[in-house]
């Protein structure tokens, strides 16, 4: 159990799933009995059908139909969805696959805001790891949903963030989660696979514009600090082109800010915040960013991963969450036993088929292959500040929060490398006094803030918070600071605002 922990340094996401019931059938989106206008074969030899109604393409395969999405600027990419009533019914729901040319699929899940969804923003969460499925997320922390009943049932969370949000799930790279690869083809670099999140944001506002005026925000935990900065760095390089390339027909994707929760994004910073860290260690990760190439980053990363991270999972603490223990024989070998309860709930057929998932898929919670690839890449280990720098002096606002009770990504790391992240707020961060965060519904202090930017009047530029009794999955352990943080953020409320001033501003009916 202890070498299975070992391989996940970098943030596990625990999936907060959709519980369906067994009489739950798939919607397909779009019109009333299509009529079928062709067959053909995908490889593999597998039957599927293709038909066009009402303007729109559908295809059926393995038993499942969805609308068919493509855009002529991104060939290789088609976007198949289905329309679930899981988890939240009472929200407009879509969900399905990106599919990379006939070989790679990557799953989402989509929910639209219980608050005005056509005003509301647009928000993407990402799981961590590498290789943990954004299920976490969704039925363990933030989702409309919990995970409960030892995986067979799920139930109402009133803390979710699509409370005055939008907001998608997604699996990345391919092998995460419900995604998968159909000839053995794998990513382990976060820059290929930032590419392949721009295809599918694409994608997904060319088939629902509704979603493309609002701002978007990009927010994700643990190794979610590493993928963020090169998927948003991907998206505010594709947006800088597009008045270059007008026929195109590209969407600008509205890049607001970048939100990270308990992420590993410096390590040559943030591992040197763990005490026992040596010399010898920082030097090896200078070595990787000096000459950027895997004979210098892999050597980084096994090193420092296995002799910074081995003690805190061998201590008896969950590494997590070090106000409890953990016994992997009934917590788990991550510590949460609804880990556990997610993969029994994604595995139940009924659910596969609402989702339009392939009904002999297996679910995994994490896949270690595809951990184990990125760190024989050394991908932890690169300058990933270095991707946020020309963005967030552009406007591009960015977001570092951090439980003060993780022993993973600490909080004392997270606040020091953004102290050291060269933009021209710097000088204003450096400076900026640590404040005091009041949640508006219940007055409780939450954590502090710490925040450069925004006049005064806003959530700031470039803002650290820790919040107070909590680990690594904030929107876990502290659900209600979290969905508070969350609002006031994408509204651009300043979390030191008075909670008099600010009641009234931030409308949080339903909570």
């Amino acid at each position: 159990m202890k070498k299975v922990l070992s391989l996940l340094p970098l943030a596990l996401v625990i999936p907060a799933i959709l519980a369906a019931p067994a009489e739950d059938t798939q919607v397909v989106l779009g019109g009333t009995s299509p009529v079928q206008n062709g067959l053909f074969h995908l490889p593999g030899a597998e039957r599927v059908h293709q038909w066009f109604e009402d303007g729109k393409q559908f295809i059926k395969q393995h038993g499942l139909t969805y609308e068919l999405v493509q855009h002529p600027h991104f060939g290789d990419y088609k976007l198949r969805v289905t329309e679930p009533k899981l988890c939240d019914p009472s929200v407009k729901q879509y969900s399905g696959y990106l599919d990379i040319t006939d070989d790679k699929h990557l799953f989402f899940w989509f929910f639209e805001s219980r608050t005005s969804p056509e005003d509301a923003p647009l928000v993407m969460w990402l799981n961590g790891g590498p290789g943990c499925s954004s299920s976490t997320g969704l039925l363990f922390e933030l989702g409309p949903c919990n995970i409960a009943d030892e995986g067979a049932n799920t139930t109402f969370n009133p803390h979710s963030w699509n409370t005055h949000a939008n907001i998608i799930f997604l699996d990345q790279p391919i092998n995460v989660g419900y995604s998968y690869s159909e000839d053995g083809s794998t990513v382990d670099t976060s820059p290929v696979a930032g590419k392949d999140v721009y295809a599918f944001m694409e994608l997904f506002l060319t088939r629902f514009p509704e979603y493309s005026t609002q701002p978007f925000h990009l927010a994700a935990e643990s190794y979610g600090g590493t993928y963020v900065p090169n998927i948003a760095n991907v998206i505010y390089t594709e947006n800088q082109q597009l008045p270059l390339s007008p026929e195109a027909g590209l969407v600008k994707i509205n890049l607001a800010s970048v939100m990270i929760g308990n992420g590993m994004t410096d390590n040559y910073i943030q591992m040197a915040s763990i005490p026992d860290l040596s010399l010898r260690r920082t030097r090896l990760i200078q070595s990787c960013r000096s000459f950027n190439s895997r004979l210098t980053c892999v050597p980084a990363a096994l090193y420092c991963n296995s002799q910074l991270y081995a003690p805190i999972q061998q201590s008896g603490l969950n590494p997590y969450d070090a106000r409890i223990k953990c016994d992997p024989e009934t917590d788990g070998p991550l510590c949460y036993r609804q880990m556990g309860w997610i993969e029994t709930y994604m595995n139940d057929p009924a659910v596969k088929a609402a989702l339009g998932v392939n009904p002999e898929r297996k679910f995994e919670s994490c896949n270690m292959a595809v951990n184990q690839a990125f760190m024989l890449q050394g991908d932890s280990m690169r300058n990933t500040p270095l991707l946020l720098t020309d963005m967030i002096n552009d406007g591009v606002r960015l977001l570092i929060y951090a439980g003060n009770a993780d022993m993973m990504c600490n909080y004392m790391g997270n606040e020091r490398w953004l102290e050291q992240l060269d933009t021209i707020f710097l000088d204003e961060f450096s400076t900026a006094t640590t404040e005091q965060w009041v949640t508006i519904r219940s007055g409780k202090v939450a954590g502090t803030v710490r925040s450069a930017g925004g006049g005064g009047s806003g959530a700031g530029n470039v803002t650290f918070v820790t919040v107070y009794e909590s680990g690594h999955m904030v929107p876990y352990d502290q659900p209600e600071a979290a969905l508070d943080m969350m609002t006031r953020w994408i509204m651009d409320i300043p979390l030191t605002l008075d909670i008099t001033e600010a009641a009234p501003l931030v409308p949080f009916g339903g909570i």
